[in-house]
């Protein structure tokens, strides 16, 4: 006898539809092709095993298996349900009126329990886009694959409510279904960090605040313990909240990696991703033998922070360059070839020099000036060329911490650079993948960012005076078009760029011998 369902495997964020076909004739021996990996080939054990401990007759008929497209590797072990349930098909035990209108998937534990898979969202996706009724699936994945309209989506908790649900039997099934925009909107404005706890550094904030407006990546450099890390964490609360559209991006993402928390729809906020500095090249960028998110795709429109930036190995920083540029990244391997989305803003944090007490006023810098660009150069130039803005950061002292008020709330902040967001987003209507003027070419930067005279010669003399880089000179334009939009200014003047200059301070050429 043969019967035909239909599960899906994930390749990067596409889904391909998997036609499994099952066919059972005299015999004892059990056959599967279609080039399954190790852990599908191991479902039959599962299967048998999950069977029997529900109360289910375990098929002893010649079985052999064919998953299609057989070019496609399966992998993992979310093809469990649909080969259960078409090897009970074949003997019997579950209808087959419904098999091919919906699709199936979820592993199987010992006792018959459906446990969770990766990669739901962009499998429903696809089940909407092919046609089909609807899909069956663990519950912890229902509320994430119900965000997808027009698609009826189940969950079950365990192997006999699908095979009674098939059946008609016993109580049905209940539909998960999501108010999707009630959901998403009631959690953007929840932060576990705020500005208001920020005392002092309000030069810190404000280049902070000014990089959120512009999509810019900055760099903080300042000594031990003088928050560079407590105010990177509060970064996603000023940033502009996220539309739908990046959000299914985001969630697609981190549903493919398996990270998405159980019972979740939509991420509602910002990612924030942080690293440790031992992170390898594939940790950060994606691949590996079963291809996973790096996480740079991790941090898809959100935040990547990389705290003790020198630390990091040099090989693993360049790999960041192309990236950073382009906001998307092809992973190319001899068994796939995947491009994931990764526009992010990258934020970084360094000690000045080895001890980490260079230009601060309380403690007594041991380092000679070689020492200081030896650990400077572990960043190299056309890395350093990916960051717009640089911002040293002075340690409070205790009787100024103690006095401090507490600091503008991250919803006043947020307002100013939605604000500012809004004018590029007029600004780059007509400009397809441009949304911030971060991601200006050096066109648009003679277009929109044009310099009276004045403002040229200031830009001409610290050049000279600072002895500042070339490439130091479109990362200014950016960042004092960014500065004009959030005082509503549609002219870049003087004082946007003197304030832009005043944060290239790791271009100077004396920066290390002050």
């Amino acid at each position: 006898m043969l019967v035909q369902l239909f599960s899906a495997a994930v390749d990067g964020l596409k889904a391909t539809v998997i036609q499994v076909e099952i066919n059972t004739s005299q015999g004892a021996k059990f056959v599967m092709v279609g080039l399954p990996d190790n852990a599908v080939k191991e479902s039959h054990e599962r299967i048998k095993a999950a069977l029997s401990n529900a109360g289910y007759r375990v098929p002893t008929s010649q079985t052999v298996v064919n998953m299609a497209p057989a070019n496609i590797q399966k992998e993992g072990s979310g093809y469990d349900l649909p080969l259960a349930l078409g090897m009970m098909a074949c003997n019997d035990m579950v209808a087959k009126d419904k098999l091919k209108r919906y699709l199936f998937l979820g592993e199987l534990g010992l006792d018959g329990t459906l446990r969770p898979i990766c990669g739901a969202l962009p499998i429903a996706i696809k089940a909407r886009q092919e046609k089909f009724e609807g899909m069956i699936l663990p519950m912890e994945n229902a509320r994430e694959a119900a965000v997808v309209d027009t698609l009826k989506v189940y969950g079950a908790h365990h192997l006999k409510e699908v095979v009674d649900f098939l059946n008609d039997k016993g109580e049905p099934l209940q539909q998960t279904i999501v108010d999707t925009r009630k959901e998403f909107f009631d959690q953007q404005e929840v932060f576990d960090y705020d500005f208001s706890e920020v005392k002092g550094q309000e030069n810190v904030k404000r280049a902070l605040e000014v990089a959120a407006a512009g999509g810019h990546n900055i760099i903080m450099i300042g000594s031990p313990g003088c928050g560079k890390s407590m105010m990177a964490k509060r970064l996603p609360s000023i940033l502009p909240p996220l539309t739908l559209r990046e959000s299914l991006e985001t969630t697609q993402i981190h549903s493919v990696s398996g990270t998405l928390p159980s019972g979740t729809s939509l991420i509602s906020q910002r990612p924030f991703r942080s690293p440790h500095h031992t992170i390898s090249d594939v940790g950060l960028c994606g691949g590996g033998a079963h291809f996973h998110p790096g996480e740079i795709s991790m941090a898809h429109n959100g935040v990547l922070f990389l705290d003790e930036l020198p630390e990091f190995n040099r090989n693993v920083l360049e790999t960041l360059r192309q990236p950073l540029e382009d906001r998307f990244i092809t992973i190319s391997r001899a068994k796939y070839n995947i491009s994931l989305p990764c526009s992010i803003m990258l934020v970084a944090a360094m000690n000045p020099c080895p001890c980490g007490y260079y230009n601060d006023p309380h403690h007594q810098c041991e380092c000679t000036p070689t020492q200081i660009k030896r650990y400077m150069a572990k960043i190299s130039g056309p890395f350093l060329d990916r960051i717009d803005i640089q911002c040293e950061i002075q340690p409070i002292p205790f009787t100024d911490l103690s006095k401090a008020k507490p600091g503008e709330p991250s919803a006043v902040i947020r307002q100013r650079v939605i604000a500012a967001r809004k004018i590029q987003e007029e600004r780059f209507k007509n400009h397809k993948g441009i949304h911030c003027n971060a991601q200006m070419s050096e066109r648009m930067l003679q277009q929109y960012a044009p310099l009276d005279e004045a403002s040229f010669q200031a830009l001409r003399l610290a050049m000279e005076r600072l002895d500042l880089s070339a490439r130091a000179y479109s990362r200014i334009l950016k960042v004092a078009r960014t500065i004009a939009d959030m005082e509503g200014s549609e002219q870049v003047l003087l004082p946007h760029i003197a304030e832009a200059i005043s944060y290239r301070n790791l271009d100077r050429g004396d920066w290390a011998e002050r």
